[in-house]
């Protein structure tokens, strides 16, 4: 596969300074985890983008979070059709596999995924409706988020906001649709979390199902 490149040396050089710092710190936690297997009682969706690092911001330790990152941060309906679900795959696993105690769905501020969202559904971005788009397939799961949003009106910009929390929110609901998270969320097994960081200023909030909204930690 003539196609295929070296690591370009940038990496390898940052490869080498991690071996020969925090993994030798770390070697024997490390060799626990192998010799044990993971145990992490939570496991993190989040988005891919490059600005949000969920373990820095919780300081997690290595073997600390299952962690999964998709665009933005969405997950989809329980759909067992027999074709390629990697987002659910990893619910599964987490839960049912590892048997983690939280799921974290962590939303953002100035999410390009969300965005590209609301530009197709407000018709500003048609490339993402053609069947060959496979983003706008993914964010088609938040249409209903947008509809809500659209309907409450506001500018672009408050839209677009809100619907990054909208988004945490339908990722939620949609959760509770796979059997095996119901069951033990409905036995007190498994908490699920919604948060939204500002990745701007470092603020983080929290779903809080009682009143409804989003409130500062």
């Amino acid at each position: 596969m003539k196609y295929i490149k070296p690591l370009p040396s940038f990496l390898a050089n940052r490869y080498h300074g991690w071996k020969a710092t925090q993994f030798q710190e770390n070697k024997a936690w490390i060799a626990k985890l192998v010799d044990d297997g993971q145990h992490p009682r939570t496991m993190v969706i989040a988005c891919c983008d490059s600005r949000v690092h969920v373990t820095s911001v919780f300081g997690a330790e290595t073997g600390e979070f299952f962690l999964h990152r998709n665009i933005a941060n969405l997950v989809p309906k329980f759909l067992p059709d027999g074709q390629h679900h990697g987002t659910s795959a990893a619910i599964e696993y987490a839960v049912t596999a590892l048997g983690v105690t939280n799921i974290l769905v962590v939303g953002h501020s100035h999410c390009g995924g969300v965005k590209g969202c609301h530009d197709m559904c407000s018709g500003k971005a048609p490339e993402l409706e053609e069947k060959s788009s496979f983003v706008g397939s993914w964010v088609d799961i938040l249409r209903e988020g947008y509809e809500r949003v659209a309907e409450r009106g506001g500018t672009e910009d408050e839209q677009v906001s809100a619907l990054e929390r909208e988004g945490i929110l339908v990722s939620l609901k949609n959760l509770m649709t796979f059997p095996f998270v119901q069951e033990r969320v409905e036995k007190g097994e498994l908490s699920l979390h919604g948060l939204w960081m500002d990745i701007r200023d470092g603020g983080l909030e929290n779903y809080n199902p009682a009143s409804d909204t989003f409130e500062q930690i």
